[in-house]
């Protein structure tokens, strides 16, 4: 699992590795053509429904404190759904709310969606741009299309480590668990086990891991606590 984020690498051959530059520019299209076929729906951001995205969003918000006003970085927001999810699950609660995405289009749609709603911004970035109290990501590193592993692994190790900086008390992610004696998933997805990224995040990060599972999807939550 690698944890440094170089641009360009050089191998032993000496042959060029592809570059995250490259897996972002492939992502970024990946979304922007399906929030273009199939607008702000569950499709739009290739979710198999709004009920286990609405599942996946109530197991990241257990990082929040909502006992007080808070500021959250949304990292992967697509159309904002979330704040649709805060407003009927956590109605009154004082979320200074930022949705970053890669793609315009997404970030435009957005926009478009929540304009009358405050205070809530978007802004096309690959990265927080602020420091916020809290971020989470949901889904971002599921569908890996046809990147290699260990480029999609230096890709979370990258994003996990904006998170960590950008985040004053914690933040939030969720991964496809690792299959066991079923029918292969597409091998577009990345499936994982949980302890590699507990020890990622507990050894190179220097936070606490939470893991959260069991929760009805083939996937695990953790909450990473400074």
């Amino acid at each position: 699992m690698a944890a440094r984020d170089k641009g360009q690498d050089r191998g032993c051959t000496g042959e060029r590795e592809p570059s995250l530059e490259a897996l972002y520019a492939a992502v970024e299209a990946y979304y922007s053509l399906k929030i273009a076929l199939y607008g702000a729906t569950y499709r739009g951001v290739d979710w198999e429904s709004d009920a286990a995205q609405a599942l996946r969003f109530a197991q990241l918000l257990r990082l929040c404190d909502f006992a007080r006003a808070f500021s959250l970085n949304d990292i992967g927001c697509g159309y904002g759904a979330l704040l649709g999810f805060l407003a009927t699950a956590h109605a009154g609660a004082e979320v200074d709310y930022l949705g970053v995405d890669l793609s315009p289009a997404m970030v435009r749609q957005a926009q478009e969606m929540w304009r009358s709603r405050s205070p809530a911004r978007f802004a096309v970035d690959k990265r927080g741009p602020r420091v916020a109290d809290y971020s989470i990501a949901s889904g971002i590193f599921n569908v890996k299309l046809d990147q290699p592993i260990p480029l999609w692994e230096r890709f979370i190790a990258s994003t996990l480590a904006d998170m960590h900086r950008s985040s004053r008390k914690g933040f939030a992610v969720n991964f496809l668990l690792a299959e066991g004696t079923g029918p292969a998933s597409p091998p577009q997805l990345y499936r994982t086990r949980p302890e590699p990224w507990i020890s990622h995040c507990e050894d190179v990060l220097g936070a606490s891991a939470e893991l959260l599972g069991g929760y009805g999807l083939s996937e695990f939550t953790l909450l990473i606590r400074r």
